[in-house]
């Protein structure tokens, strides 16, 4: 009788078991994210690609839509059209802005510097605006010049709909597009990376932090920008120097601000590496 049992007790555990693996088998196996979508390297220098994956994936820009739009700003000033010490006036348009913000009150006066200091240190919405409607005459026209200025880059798969990164129907580019962008940026307007280097700001009492890590985590570190949107990730566009070598690194679409602080990390340390290397064996016949 024992045994008996014990046999039915057996075959019954069997079946379970048996039914467990069926359903685990006929579950669908949950694939992981990937850590970022795309990336790519770049010799400041020379405009050579060391390094890239996924370069021409298109994404919603976020944040780093703004170093677009400072260029438009830097070069209306080295045109002469605006100056830095212009005092803009606050539209409720730029007040009501969401998102990252410097906190400018609506009908007031904000020197241009210190709307570019918002917009590059602490990701300013309401800044953006601001000057985009200063610069451009309106948000519109400016959005325009943008494109405008994107298609002479050869950024050729870009389209911004906004002069910020907030989310918008359309907008797009890709880390290949962004690097192209940031080249020229930096060569052309070299002083803003004083801004771009600052670790916070303050405005109205309020004390910000600019989300580059990379500033106080890897040497030499200058810029650029950060951004995320839900839909896309997040992004950054950094740049570091050593020595005459000046490289640019863009991660977009990571998980987590920690995959994209480690993955930039790894991709400059690599890009610096193979810089090195190719310098140190001097030219080939």
């Amino acid at each position: 009788m024992i045994i008996k049992r014990f046999s039915i007790c057996s075959f019954c555990m069997i079946l379970i078991l048996l039914a467990a693996v069926t359903d685990i088998q006929a579950r669908p196996i949950r694939q992981r994210q990937p850590e970022y979508k795309s990336f790519i390297v770049m010799d400041a220098a020379t405009g050579r690609i060391l390094y890239e994956k996924n370069a021409d994936t298109l994404l919603q820009p976020a944040s780093i839509t703004k170093i677009l739009s400072l260029y438009l700003i830097y070069e209306a000033i080295a045109e002469g059209r605006v100056h830095l010490q212009d005092h803009v006036k606050i539209s409720k348009k730029a007040w009501r802005t969401g998102g990252s913000r410097m906190f400018v009150d609506p009908d007031s006066e904000v020197r241009l510097d210190e709307l570019i200091k918002g917009m590059s240190i602490v990701s300013a919405n309401d800044a953006s605006v601001a000057l985009a409607e200063y610069v451009g005459g309106d948000v519109d026209t400016f959005v325009k010049k943008m494109n405008q200025k994107a298609h002479q880059l050869g950024m050729t798969r870009s389209a911004f709909k906004n002069p910020h990164g907030l989310p918008a129907k359309g907008q797009r580019t890709t880390a290949r597009d962004m690097a192209k962008l940031s080249r020229d940026y930096l060569h052309r307007f070299p002083q803003s990376l004083q801004i771009h280097a600052m670790q916070s700001y303050a405005y109205h009492d309020i004390t910000q932090y600019n989300h580059n890590l990379l500033l106080k985590r890897y040497p030499n570190t200058d810029g650029l920008k950060t951004g995320y949107v839900h839909a896309a990730g997040y992004h950054i566009v950094a740049t570091a120097k050593r020595g005459d070598t000046r490289l640019i690194a863009l991660v977009m679409g990571s998980r987590s601000p920690g995959i994209r602080l480690r993955e930039t990390v790894r991709l400059l340390d690599e890009g610096f590496i193979k810089v090195n290397k190719q310098v140190s064996a001097g030219p080939r016949e």
